[in-house]
């Protein structure tokens, strides 16, 4: 696709700056998400700065040359309730979050010595476009839920605890003004204003919400209550010293949890984190080829899929150790790099920068937070919904009159769409994974004597 920023190419210090809010916004709600619903204490700025000094780390195994932001991990999240669950004390579950997120870092860390060795043609052998492009479409429309989800409903604090409640036309309003305004801005706007509709779309669906939210708060009318103040009331404001304050680090409650653990609990953790990384390791690869057709440059071959994998694992690794949540590649960064048309990795970078500095700021981390679900439902509408039509952009050289083709490409779908999971243990194959390894056995079935498109 056309570029307006390639990889190599450096914005104005003004237009980074924006750029990087910009991605920082598209990843925020996402990674903020996990370590509010592990709970047990985690920190949603720890999170933040796991996933600021996680992507430095894969920006630098990866040589500079993989535009994409680093998040925590929703595929974890049953690993994570398992460390704390099977821990003796809450700073023993603090010590099996990080343990967890090395096994899964080390996962990586042997693949990729394995591509290293063995180079990257039985990765195209054994998934394809018929094969990779309907799991990168799955990737997307699996999350088409959570964004008309957050559109509908809202977040409620009820005595400390944020509940999920059913919403009325008020949150619908606002979020189809964000959708509308991303919309308009990404294709009516100027060349800048192309360059950054995430943050006009929330401009503008934060300014809606707030405006009915002052209409409910004098009119005592709750349905129009969108926006929740109370966030603000934990600042001192009086006080700007406590404005700045250190993210509580998981590092330092696992440190007090060391001395407790044991074999057994480390082997709980073991089975609990190895196989999702193998499952992640699926998705790995859909997202780097996806971003590779985006930016024009196959990424499995340079930096090589082994260094993408090295920063995956050890960018998890890194993450984890400051904010308890294993990391990923997020599909809302590759959909911010696509739709936007900015590929440049000094924004990638300055976004990671930008997520370790707001997370010592808790006024801007306050604020952050009281984001609305509606209006990130919007803008995640159509992040999403790119993920999804570049996978099924993937199979426009696939010939789909050929049945081996059809069937291949179908069962993924359905598969994806039906949402097949399966539980073996404690570990639970996502819809994405169940799709992927049914694409993969029906390709090699009826498909394995064609040259791979």
């Amino acid at each position: 696709m056309n570029l307006v920023y390639k990889v190599n190419d450096r914005p104005k210090f003004g237009q980074l700056i924006m750029f990087a809010f910009q991605q920082l916004l598209a990843i925020l709600a996402a990674t903020i998400a996990v370590p509010s619903i592990v709970g047990n204490g985690m920190s949603q700025s720890a999170a933040l700065f796991g996933a600021g000094v996680g992507t430095i780390v894969y920006l630098l195994f990866t040589k500079f040359k993989s535009p994409v932001f680093l998040g925590s991990s929703f595929a974890f999240l049953g690993s994570m309730f398992a460390a704390f669950g099977g821990a003796a004390s809450t700073s023993v579950g603090y010590a099996g979050l990080i343990i967890g997120a090395i096994f899964a870092g080390l996962v990586y860390v042997i693949i990729s010595i394995f591509v290293k060795i063995g180079g990257v043609n039985w990765v195209r052998k054994l998934m394809p476009a018929v094969v990779i492009g309907p799991t990168v479409a799955i990737i997307g429309l699996s999350l088409a839920g959570n964004a008309i989800g957050d559109a509908l409903h809202s977040a409620v604090n009820d005595g400390g605890t944020y509940i999920m409640k059913t919403a009325g036309w008020a949150n619908l309003i606002v979020a189809m003004i964000t959708l509308l305004t991303v919309i308009f801005f990404s294709v009516k706007g100027t060349k800048m204003m192309k360059l950054i509709p995430f943050i006009l779309g929330i401009i503008a669906g934060y300014l809606a919400a707030l405006i009915l939210t002052l209409i409910g708060n004098a009119t005592h009318h709750d349905t129009l209550k969108i926006i929740d103040f109370t966030a603000f009331n934990k600042i001192n404001w009086g006080d700007f010293g406590q404005w700045f304050q250190f993210p509580d680090f998981t590092f330092k409650k696992a440190f007090e949890g060391l001395k407790e653990v044991d074999a057994k609990y480390i082997a709980t953790i073991a089975v609990a984190y190895v196989p999702v990384a193998f499952v992640v390791f699926a998705e790995h690869i859909a997202d780097h080829r996806n971003l590779s057709t985006i930016i024009g440059q196959d990424l499995l071959v340079e930096p090589g899929l082994h260094r993408t994998l090295l920063g995956d694992g050890i960018g998890s690794m890194a993450g984890a150790f400051f904010g308890g949540c294993p990391n990923t590649t997020y599909g809302e960064s590759v959909g911010c790099v696509a739709i936007t048309g900015n590929a440049s990795i000094i924004t990638i970078l300055t976004a990671a920068l930008l997520s370790i500095a707001v997370s010592f700021f808790m006024p801007f981390v306050t604020f952050l937070s009281t984001i609305p679900n509606c209006v990130m439902g919007g803008v995640c509408i159509t992040l999403y919904g790119f993920i999804a039509v570049s996978g099924l952009k993937m199979l426009q050289p696939v010939d789909l009159n050929d049945n081996r083709n059809l069937f291949t490409a179908s069962v993924i779908l359905i598969a994806g769409i039906g949402g097949m999971t399966l539980q073996i243990g404690s570990v639970t194959l996502t819809e994405v994974a169940c799709a992927l390894i049914l694409g993969i056995i029906v390709n090699l079935l009826f498909n394995r004597h064609k040259k791979a498109q």
